[in-house]
């Protein structure tokens, strides 16, 4: 765990990373990061068992300043990665706007700096959330597979979330600094719905008319599907029953209950 001497950025990308010694963007952070001291990364090595761990220190060696390493000894998942990293972050330093990005940078460093400029001209919204619409003049590369899959979920989604999402399951969002604490405080169900979770959770609080009125979509120009997904068959079969679960945590018996290690550990299993 490491926080640089200057905790006050204007805003903060937190990166879930797990096994990417072999993959990991090293030149594209560091080229960013350079060029943006004011933008705090915080890499969260989520117990990687190959070298992950030292590939993302040699990085903040060379920006000291800007980017913080915080290494979990053992692996919980993307979710918990980024939910510990959100709460590291929101605890140690000073940024107004904080959120988060895949490691595979899918959407890159510069785009989400664009959607958090964007964030910046409508104050009232609490949350901005990237958008892989395929438009003219967007380069949005997705597998078209993968899309039809998407696509079928986003429809489940809509019907649980009562809202006309165009894509809830983009890896970069970011959010109000005095949202963190209650979005992030407790655990999540699974690895890979969190973000629908964080929406629900964005309800309990605020009402129905949450996600209209207090969520923006960041329609990107640029987001290309990288090849080798973490997301495996093994992964996707299981999102239906975790629709459905969530569905009748938060609509149905409306609990928002911690949960223990133990069920934790056992539902972010990877």
């Amino acid at each position: 765990m490491n926080v640089t001497s200057n905790s006050s950025k204007s805003h903060a990308i937190v990166v879930p990373c797990y096994n990417e010694e072999k993959r990991f963007p090293f030149q594209n952070f560091l080229s960013f990061a350079k060029k943006h001291p004011d933008v705090l990364i915080c890499l969260v090595n989520d117990g990687s068992k190959d070298n992950t761990l030292d590939v993302v220190k040699k990085l903040q060696i060379e920006c000291p300043d800007n980017i913080s390493v915080l290494s979990l000894t053992q692996n919980g998942g993307k979710s918990e990665a980024v939910r510990q990293g959100m709460l590291f972050v929101h605890k140690n330093y000073n940024a107004e706007l904080l959120g988060f990005l895949d490691a595979d940078l899918a959407t890159t460093l510069e785009e989400w700096l664009k959607m958090a400029k964007y964030k910046e001209q409508y104050p009232q919204f609490g949350a901005v959330v990237g958008s892989r619409i395929q438009r003219l003049g967007a380069n949005i590369s997705r597998n078209d597979g993968r899309s039809l899959f998407s696509s079928i979920v986003k429809k489940c989604i809509r019907v649980i979330l009562k809202t006309p999402f165009q894509d809830t399951q983009c890896g970069a969002k970011i959010f109000n600094r005095s949202l963190i604490p209650f979005l992030f405080n407790q655990p999540f169900m699974t690895p890979w719905l969190f973000d629908v979770e964080i929406f629900l959770r964005l309800q309990k609080k605020f009402g129905k008319t949450t996600l209209h009125k207090g969520v923006l979509e960041f329609p990107l120009m640029d987001w290309t599907e990288v090849g080798d997904s973490k997301l495996k068959m093994k992964h996707a079969v299981k999102i239906p029953l975790q629709l459905a679960s969530l569905h009748y945590r938060y609509n149905i018996i409306k609990s928002f209950k911690p949960l223990s290690a133990n069920s934790l550990a056992a539902k972010n299993a990877v």
